[in-house]
């Protein structure tokens, strides 16, 4: 098929252009083969990103649920969705998606936490992404509101369904961590 004089072809990025990109602290991601630079996240998201890590790591690893991991980590979904979510959880019976390198499949549980310049993808592109390849379940937290919207994959559809929305001072509980209740004024100290 021909091409109108100026008609420009989208460009496919793939995993092997990602791992050609600069090592230079930003946040690279390909999303349906478009590439997406992040700046380093505010203050407030990294003390949020700490203390949920810690909350889920400590669970975690008392109870041999598996793993936790934070970006940057390289999650490959395909060729051409290349992400590295805030934090990830991975269980066992789900551990042969890792690697040396990097994650190799849909983790069981993503938490993205919300910025000005991520907020968009978050709830839109990379939520469908990651309903597609399998995540089970996925958290949104808005560190500007204090809340986490939590979905869950509804595997007929591939599409998430909103579970809940915890506000502030609320108790977040999942059936992924038996017996853990996230107090969630805790993640915003």
């Amino acid at each position: 098929m021909a091409r109108a004089v100026g008609e420009l072809q989208k460009i496919v990025l793939t995993y092997d252009d990602y791992l050609r990109l600069p090592n230079d602290g930003r946040r690279y991601e390909i999303l349906e083969g478009e590439i997406f630079v992040s700046p380093s996240p505010a203050t407030k998201h990294q003390i949020i990103s700490m203390n949920l890590s810690a909350i889920l790591h400590q669970h975690v690893r008392q109870h041999k649920l598996g793993i936790v991991l934070s970006a940057p980590t390289d999650v490959v979904l395909s060729y051409t969705n290349v992400v590295q979510p805030d934090l990830l959880f991975i269980s066992n019976a789900r551990k042969n998606i890792i690697t040396e390198k990097n994650i190799q499949g849909a983790p069981d549980l993503i938490i993205e936490i919300l910025s000005e310049t991520s907020a968009e993808q978050d709830r839109t592109t990379k939520k469908q992404i990651y309903a597609r390849h399998g995540v089970k379940e996925y958290w949104l937290i808005d560190p500007d509101h204090e809340t986490v919207e939590v979905y869950k994959l509804d595997t007929k559809r591939r599409a998430f369904q909103h579970v809940a929305t915890y506000q502030s001072d609320e108790v977040l509980q999942s059936a992924l961590f038996p017996h853990l209740a996230i107090k969630l004024a805790e993640l915003w100290e």
